[in-house]
Order: structure tokens, then C-alpha cells, then sequence
């Protein structure tokens, strides 16, 4: 493949990247429009927002297990077109039922797209450039994460109806994905790995004895989501305490920890040539730690910038990190199957941590919320200082 084709495809898989995250984040800042303009309760109109992700959560395998039999150049580009159809739905529907029903189809669109990705990338590039590609991959996430929900608001100035356009940008996508990205080949024991025959739940158990580090992997993603969400949802809580009221204001915290992490994952291949990924883990893990306990203590609106920096910067290393140790560890004949599991391990994360976290608010107040959060990262460092310590013996 030439290299101006190479740039290309790789444009493209950035590009369909930033679409996971809009999937729910341009929606954010018009839920109340969308609760006032159906008649639906505040409970129904986040629906609107959530149930795209759980469909992400149970089709993912499915769409994983299509990718190992047939490639992912398909898969991903029928995704980009469900996710044209069920996100721009949204423009010609004023109902509820049908606008949820929309979201499914979107939900479904994601599955292929966000699995599509991972292992178009493990295929088309190997070695520093994959590592590179990762990075980027995550980098693209943080950057659509501040720019999604911003284009999302200032459509949601126009009619509540108008951000469910900016979905239909998948079908260009779609098409320059057909014109661009190639059929793969798949990999096999001659690229480096093993394969593992069994299959089913037997032989999903079977890898899981054989690699288990693996559950280790899908329990960091899950645990960086949950985080992450602590963030998203409670820490405009926090803002409010210390005079920070405007959504705008309050989007710009929340854009600042979403650059951090995409300077991070854009400096990862580098990183990771001049050290490894478990090293990569524990300076992440160290400086949620401190984003957390910093939050306990902020009392101005200059205080709450650092917590949100410094958890940026740790999840910028660490989702690349993640899809780099699925790629090493993975069957290399089933890489979509596992890789779709930290698709699903990611969403559900994101889903549980308000429920999770929330009965701490009452409790303790949001602070309490962080607090735990520090909590669960100083947790996580000693747990990989043990398995670090019981490799070396």
C-alpha cells in the first residue's frame, strides 16, 4: 500500500474514532430541550444518551466474532453506515419511542466501528507504527470529546433536532473508508503469536487460563472508564460548590481534562520506546491518585484545573496501553472477539459508575465521590506493584 494511501487510511480510522465518543457527548448539552420538547421525564430523556451504550456492551462480541471470519473492512464499514442511519434518525423524529429505537440502531453502528478500528489497526501496522497508531487513536477520542459536545450545543441553539445531523458525517466517512482502507489478510502464528482452536465459551475460558493477564487488561479499561465518569458526571457537582455555574464554564474544565489525554496519547509510541506499558500503568495510576485527593480539596475555580490535567494526561497513557497488551495477548486469529470485550468492558464501566459513586453524595458529599476515587487508584497501584513484584520472583 503506498504511503499517501497509508495516510489516508489512517485519517480515516481517526476520524470514524472521534465518532464513539460523539456517539453520546454531542447530545449532552440538550437533554433538558430534548425532556421539554418531548414530554418525556428527566429519567426517559437521558435514555436518549445511555441506551446507545448498552447496545454497544452486548453486540460488541458479536460484531468481534464477524471481524475474526470475514475481516474488519466490512464490519467497520457497515457500522459507519448504521451509525449514519440511527444517529441522523434523530433529525426527522419527534417522538420517544422511535427516537430510542433510533439509538439502538446508532448503538449497534458503534459496535462495529469501535472494534473495526481496533483491529484494522492491529492488521495495517505493526510494531512502533502500531504503537503510534494507538496513540493517535486515542488522542482523536479526547479531541472529540471536547469539540463533539461544543458543536452539539451550538446546534442545540438552533432546534433541539438540529445536532442529530452532525451523525450523517459517517457516511462520507463510510465512503472514503471504501475507497481507502483495505481488505486485510488476517494474521497468523507466522506473524508472532499463537493461535488458540477451541472455541466457544470453552474456549474463551481456555485463553483466559492459558493469558491471564488478559482479565487484568479488561479490568484496567473497565476501571479507567469508571473514572473517567466520576469526572464527567460528579465533577460538575463539585464546580457549582466553588462558583463555576455556567455550562459553558463547566465544559471547559471538562475539555481541558479531554486535551490532556489526547497531548498523552499522542506522545505514546514515543513513550513506550523508551520504557513499557506496565511502567506507563503505574504513572497513570499515580497521578489519578492525585488528581482524586486534589479534587478533595479544591475551594476556587483555578484549584479544579490540576485534578482534571492530571487525570487527562494518566488516561491518555493508559487506553492505549490497554489495546496494545489485547494486541500481544490476544489469539491472533480472535482478535476481534477479545478486542470487542474492552469495548465491553469500557461502556459498562461508564454505565455502573454513577450508580457505583452516586450513594457516596449523600453521604459524604462529592468530595467523598473523589475521595474514593483516590482510593481506587492507590488500590490499583499496589495491586500492579504485587504482580510486578511476583513477575520478578
Amino acid at each position: 500500500m503506498s504511503t499517501s494511501r497509508t495516510r489516508a487510511t489512517l485519517w480515516v480510522i481517526l476520524a470514524s474514532a472521534t465518532l464513539t465518543v460523539m456517539a453520546g457527548a454531542i447530545l449532552g448539552p440538550i437533554v433538558p430541550a430534548i425532556q421539554s420538547s418531548l414530554g418525556v421525564s428527566e429519567s426517559r430523556a437521558g435514555l436518549i444518551i445511555t441506551t446507545h451504550g448498552a447496545l454497544i456492551v452486548l453486540v460488541s462480541p458479536f460484531a468481534g466474532a464477524l471481524i475474526d471470519r470475514v475481516g474488519p473492512r466490512r464490519p467497520f464499514i457497515a457500522g459507519l453506515l448504521l451509525y449514519a442511519i440511527g444517529g441522523g434518525a434523530g433529525l426527522g423524529i419527534d417522538s420517544f419511542w422511535p427516537l430510542l429505537a433510533s439509538r439502538a440502531v446508532l448503538g449497534v453502528g458503534v459496535a462495529f466501528v469501535y472494534t473495526g478500528i481496533t483491529v484494522l489497526i492491529y492488521e495495517l501496522y505493526e510494531g512502533q507504527r502500531m504503537d503510534r497508531a494507538l496513540g493517535l487513536r486515542s488522542s482523536a477520542n479526547s479531541v472529540g470529546a471536547v469539540i463533539w459536545p461544543l458543536v452539539g450545543g451550538a446546534l442545540g441553539t438552533l432546534s433541539w433536532q438540529a445536532p442529530f445531523g452532525v451523525y450523517l458525517i459517517a457516511l462520507p466517512l463510510g465512503l472514503l473508508a471504501i475507497l481507502t482502507v483495505p481488505e486485510t489478510g488476517g494474521r497468523s502464528d507466522s506473524d508472532g503469536g499463537t493461535t488458540d482452536s477451541e472455541t466457544g465459551l470453552a474456549g474463551v475460558v481456555g485463553v483466559f487460563r492459558r493469558r491471564p493477564m488478559l482479565l487484568g487488561v479488561y479490568l484496567l479499561y473497565f476501571g479507567a472508564n469508571t473514572l473517567l465518569y466520576t469526572i464527567v458526571v460528579f465533577y460538575p457537582q463539585l464546580l457549582e460548590g466553588v462558583g463555576v455555574t455556567s455550562s459553558f464554564s463547566i465544559s471547559l474544565y471538562l475539555a481541558a481534562n479531554g486535551l490532556a489525554g489526547g497531548v498523552s496519547a499522542a506522545l505514546y509510541d514515543r513513550l513506550i520506546a523508551r520504557t513499557s506499558r506496565p511502567v506507563l500503568v503505574t504513572v497513570a495510576l499515580v497521578l489519578w491518585g492525585i488528581a482524586f485527593a486534589g479534587a478533595t480539596l479544591v475551594d476556587s475555580p483555578l484549584s479544579a484545573v490540576p485534578p482534571v490535567v492530571a487525570f487527562g494526561l494518566g488516561l491518555g497513557l493508559v487506553f492505549p496501553s490497554a489495546f496494545g497488551w489485547i494486541e500481544a495477548l490476544a489469539p491472533v486469529d480472535r482478535q476481534g472477539q477479545f478486542s470487542s470485550y474492552l469495548a465491553s468492558a469500557g461502556y459498562t464501566g461508564q454505565f455502573i459508575s454513577p450508580v457505583v459513586f452516586g450513594p457516596l453524595v449523600p453521604a459524604f458529599g462529592v468530595r467523598g465521590v473523589f475521595g474514593a476515587a483516590a482510593l481506587v487508584s492507590v488500590g490499583g497501584l499496589l495491586v500492579v506493584g504485587i504482580l510486578g513484584r511476583s513477575r520478578a520472583a
